[in-house]
């Protein structure tokens, strides 16, 4: 899942998770959780406890595997407890109920695709519509949606590519793979990636709070894990650009402080990575130079 899902489903997903503490616990408690996740009629139809109950799911949230499931990665789970003893600070933040995934039997168009920048975008707008998230993620007028789907149609090929470059090139190709990368190369990549940031300056965020508008959107959320990319590798992507290091500073603080850094804190530790093993490094070369073509 890329970042921007996690932080949507963390932030503002609109879904009412488990019951706090002290609340409605016990079977019917966690039975009419299922069927908001899940939709009444097909919890009724599989009763927890039932041997229809599991027949076929692939859990991506909460609960681990069962004796005959097999790990698969975590959609949103938070590192750590949101109330009670040990909570984060801030906010509090909805998390998800422990059986909303997507499961085998709702053909879905992106489940056995490869996940590309055209797939992360689309799964950003399924959450969006089939959650019902605040207005401002993705509006429903015509005008303000058009403004976040240009941003979207521009940014796989511009930003997001010259971004991921920036972070193999400066960083994870002579670092992590040991592939030496040309002081050419990397010159001609850092230029690029300064092409795209004034067009992201100029043409989109101008003297907006954010890149669409007032208010914070899909688009914000799209652009922020872009850049964590070369900030990860070292590049100074907000110096010397004050509009783009307050609208940096407005996101984070609609995201949330500390649910910005859990987000991004593998990323940023890219430049302290360490040499790949030789074994790895064979496997992932070849794809990631196909990558960053």
């Amino acid at each position: 899942m890329s970042l921007g899902e996690v932080l949507l489903c963390k932030t503002n997903l609109g879904v009412t998770g488990p019951p706090p503490r002290g609340g409605p616990s016990g079977a019917p408690a966690q039975q009419a959780l299922r069927a908001q996740a899940i939709g009444p009629e097909r919890a009724a139809r599989a009763p927890m406890g039932s041997s229809a109950w599991g027949a076929g799911r692939t859990p991506l949230v909460g609960r681990g595997p069962g004796p005959s499931e097999s790990r698969v990665p975590c959609v949103a789970r938070p590192v750590r407890p949101r109330h009670g003893p040990g909570a984060l600070p801030g906010p509090a933040v909805p998390t998800l109920p422990r059986h909303l995934h997507l499961r085998q039997e709702e053909p879905h168009p992106l489940r056995a695709a490869h996940r590309g920048p055209a797939q992360s975008v689309a799964i950003l707008l399924y959450l969006a519509r089939k959650y019902k998230v605040p207005d401002h993620w993705y509006p429903q007028d015509l005008q303000a949606c058009a403004r976040v789907d240009e941003y979207l149609a521009w940014q796989h090929t511009a930003l997001r590519r010259n971004c991921l470059r920036a972070l193999w090139h400066k960083v994870m190709l002579p670092v992590f793979l040991g592939e030496p990368v040309s002081p050419e190369m990397l010159a001609t990549t850092l230029a690029e990636l300064d092409m795209a940031l004034q067009v992201l300056e100029g043409k989109f965020l101008q003297d907006k709070a954010f890149l669409t508008g007032s208010h914070i959107s899909l688009a914000d959320l799209v652009a922020i894990t872009e850049l964590m990319h070369p900030v990860g590798a070292g590049c100074q992507v907000f110096k010397g650009r004050p509009k783009l290091a307050a609208w940096r500073q407005r996101v984070e603080a609609a995201v949330g402080e500390v649910l910005f850094q859990e987000a991004h804190e593998v990323i940023l530790k890219a430049k302290d990575s360490q040499p790949a093993d030789p074994t790895l490094k064979q496997k992932m070369l070849p794809k990631v130079l196909a990558m960053i073509q």
